[in-house]
């Protein structure tokens, strides 16, 4: 029996040293998840730890819950004005695009690594999708500052093109396993999965504003619990009616995203803060589960196939789905350089390990070495090719005040109307001798359909309706402090 004192002193040591390797990746220019996964690695049975960690389903089980928080973080903090010029060209990429990379690295495969057409077209499923993980770190974490509509494309398209590869990777598995299933029978459950998938996420992203706003919780401790439940209930209710529950969770950060709900910012951070804890769990976890060992027997087709892949399956792909989108040839060269693989393949590869696809185990240190691969190439050197491409903007993005106050939600979530009721004790003070509490600040006087901008010595009259900036706990004090009565006994 393993001891929870050790377990916990074993958690703690991974966080640390994830914490630890995040600093030095960003003085080396290095993408923190690569140092995740190496982590991982050295962690287990083939490396110095000597953790012996066999599990497909536990780190399938990890991945999903992790992608889950990260998408919807990646939703949450997404903001429609940025993503609308280029939603039509992301959703794009996140579907076309990712078919046809998949389809043309299982021609590769099954051109010159022995595969069958199925199998091959498995594998290229498997790593058709950039990865949301990888893409946010990358390009939030980093300064890379792109010009126009590019940031918004790459971040919308690795949010959304989990959806489409998960599909592709079931259906493969399905029709290695059954071969008389026909092609066509995935075009119905295409459109099943997407359909429930988008038809909850925007449902409870609808429901969780709604619930945020109306709850009135006795401790803010609890507003990050609702989110969190609302979370693990989107992908539940999504995958439990046969939906994409990727595509759902995702759906609901986005379209909480374009509403105002209390304590919006903090909630904000919070889940931020949990992505990367998911993050840190989901490529430790994927690590442990690789075995060192084994990867050089794959060196040579999964360093050829990365590179095909890289060089050629991606560009081709972004190339054909963009050809009528209104993106130079350099912008779209960087389009196809910035398609990054990371966890959501090696999650994706536990499902034929678990199916009991023949070659699974090949196909998921290959798809473990593509990911390497790619992180590695591509996360390097996403500062240098665009400059080269002359994409890159010098001029550093920079929030005013007045947007970040907007950006919040404060102002909206603080803003109260108060009506001074007759009788009040009030009634003829100035607003300095209210003794408000501090923090508390009276914006507008509406005073017989005329608008008064108050000062500290304002006279404040019957039925004025004051526009109050507090937040709610003080809202309540204002609101018994103006709408007091005078007993009709009392003195003065």
């Amino acid at each position: 029996m393993i001891r929870i004192e050790l377990v916990l002193l074993v958690i703690a040591l991974f966080l640390s040293l994830s914490i630890l390797a995040s600093k030095v990746a960003a003085r080396a220019g290095i993408p923190a998840l690569l140092l995740f996964l190496l982590l991982g690695m050295l962690a287990g049975s083939d490396g110095p730890g000597g953790i012996y960690f066999d599990s497909p389903w536990l780190a399938q089980s990890v991945g999903v819950v992790a992608l889950a928080f990260i998408l919807f973080s990646g939703g949450l903090d997404t903001h429609w004005p940025d993503i609308r010029p280029a939603l039509w060209s992301g959703l794009a990429l996140s579907t076309v695009g990712v078919t046809l990379t998949a389809l043309a690295v299982g021609w590769f495969a099954a051109t010159f690594l022995g595969f069958s057409w199925l199998e091959g077209i498995l594998l290229g499923a498997i790593i058709s999708s950039t990865d949301a993980a990888a893409v946010f770190a990358l390009l939030r974490g980093q300064a890379v500052n792109l010009r126009g509509r590019l940031k918004p494309l790459l971040e919308l398209e690795s949010g959304s093109n989990d959806p489409v590869a998960v599909f592709l990777t079931l259906g493969m598995i399905q029709l290695i396993l059954d071969p008389a299933l026909s092609v066509t029978a995935l075009i119905p459950l295409f459109v099943v999965q997407m359909g429930i998938g988008a038809a909850v996420g925007y449902t409870v992203g609808r429901l969780l504003v709604i619930s945020l706003n109306r709850l009135r919780l006795e401790y803010d401790g609890l507003y990050p619990v609702v989110t969190t439940a609302g979370v693990l209930l989107t992908y539940g209710v999504a995958a439990g009616l046969g939906g994409n529950g990727f595509l759902a969770v995702y759906l609901a950060g986005l379209v909480m995203a374009q509403q105002d709900f209390i304590h919006r910012r903090s909630l904000t951070q919070f889940h931020d803060g949990l992505a990367w804890l998911m993050q840190i769990a989901m490529f430790v976890t994927l690590g442990l589960q690789v075995y060192p060992s084994r990867l050089p027997s794959v060196v040579e087709a999964g360093l050829l196939t990365a590179l095909f892949l890289i060089l050629a399956a991606r560009p081709l792909a972004v190339l054909a789905t963009l050809a009528l989108a209104r993106f130079t040839l350099r912008e779209k060269l960087f389009i196809a350089w910035v398609g990054l693989r990371g966890a959501a393949p090696i999650v994706l590869a536990t499902f034929p390990l678990l199916a009991g696809v023949t070659k699974a185990d090949l196909i998921f240190h290959l798809v473990f070495f593509i990911v390497l691969t790619s992180v590695l190439l591509q996360g390097t050197l996403i500062v240098p090719a665009a400059r080269l491409l002359r994409v890159y903007s010098q001029e550093r993005p920079h929030l005013s005040p007045l947007a970040f106050v907007m950006q919040d939600g404060m102002i909206a979530n603080n803003l109260c109307e108060i009506t001074v009721a007759p009788g009040s004790p009030v009634i003829g003070k100035q607003i300095l001798d209210l003794n408000l509490p501090s923090g508390v600040l009276i914006v507008l006087i509406g005073r017989q359909g005329d608008l008064i901008v108050p000062s500290g010595g304002t006279v404040l009259q019957a039925e004025d309706v004051l526009l109050v900036l507090a937040t709610e706990d003080m809202q309540q004090q204002v609101r018994q402090i103006c709408q007091a009565q005078i007993e009709p006994n009392a003195p003065g």
